[in-house]
């Protein structure tokens, strides 16, 4: 694998499945910041963003979101009143955090927190920002976030992608019983992103890559799948969103998962459109699929995370 090269005003600090990568494009004009986190990590990203590779003293003068889900606008409040600076987000976005939309936003609705933040500026898709002394193109990127924008270079070919791409897949789709319009536009997504000529892709969470092609190839392949099973896409989006609830509390009592995924309304529509189990047939089978793929262990009366995180 090619080793990616960046600009000099670009860094790039790779978190893990719970926080979203950071993108800092350093100016003297003032410092911009790409996804801001979980919030539990808030005080990990306050000080990575005033580290030297961050802005080093400097001015952050703004905070900008791919999209608002919990992982990429967690950091937003907190960077907020520590700099003073406006924060961008996707226009589509705007009116539902301004009414704090805790099922859209998926907070409340699977279990995940961020702390309330005001938007000053909104985003709009095929417009175009000078950040870092860089020319980014905004580009609209629904599927997994219906609302979400990706930033791509020209110049220098790096596209940063949000959930829209990783090196192996992407962020969790909606099935069509929830959403009709999610999947179709995650695979008019990728085939948009493979027109363009990208060298470099910044994802949201993992390390940065080079083999973009193979990267949409596989994504493609994983929205075929999905494509032809609809089940299969549900039981993937309830595995996602238990393991980023595990990564958030290092532990969940096995005796408390069937009134856990009984509690939070995710677990309870999809069981109702898709699986009609017991909350402990339900808990049982996520447990079980999440051992197999070896992202997490049973300590004692307890399912705690592995290092790694379902993908």
């Amino acid at each position: 694998m090619t080793r990616p090269v960046f600009p000099a005003q670009l860094r790039v600090f790779v978190r893990d499945w719970l926080s979203a990568n950071n993108v800092v494009l350093k100016s003297s004009d003032g410092n911009v910041i790409i996804d801001t986190g979980y919030v539990r990590h808030a005080p990990l990203t306050l000080a990575l963003v005033a580290s030297r590779q961050g802005v080093d003293g400097g001015r952050l003068a703004k905070i900008v979101n791919t999209h608002c889900h919990s992982d990429h606008m967690g950091g937003n409040a907190a960077l907020k009143r520590a700099y003073g600076c406006p924060i961008a987000i996707p226009e589509g976005e705007a009116p539902l955090i301004a009414r704090w939309d805790t099922t859209a936003l998926l907070l409340d609705y699977a279990d995940q927190s961020a702390d309330r933040f005001d938007v000053d500026l909104t985003l709009h898709a095929n417009s175009t920002h000078v950040w870092g002394d860089l020319e980014w193109h905004a580009l609209a990127a629904p599927g997994h976030d219906m609302r979400a924008l990706v930033f791509y270079n020209t110049e220098h070919r790096i596209l940063i992608s949000g959930d829209a791409l990783w090196e192996n897949g992407y962020g969790f789709v909606m099935p069509e019983e929830m959403d009709p319009a999610a999947l179709p536009a995650t695979r008019a997504t990728l085939e948009m992103l493979a027109a363009l000529d990208v060298g470099i892709v910044i994802p949201g969470h993992g390390e940065p890559f080079t083999e973009f092609a193979a990267a949409i190839d596989r994504a493609l392949k994983r929205t075929a799948a999905f494509e032809a099973d609809p089940v299969r896409l549900a039981r993937h989006a309830l595995k996602v969103v238990l393991m980023f609830a595990l990564l958030d509390r290092q532990r969940l009592p096995l005796a408390e998962l069937p009134a856990y995924v009984d509690r939070v309304e995710i677990y309870r529509e999809f069981n109702a459109h898709f699986f009609r189990e017991t909350p402990s047939e339900l808990a049982s089978w996520l447990v079980n699929d999440l051992r197999k793929v070896g992202v997490v262990d049973v300590e004692g009366s307890d399912l705690v995370p592995r290092a790694v995180a379902l993908r």
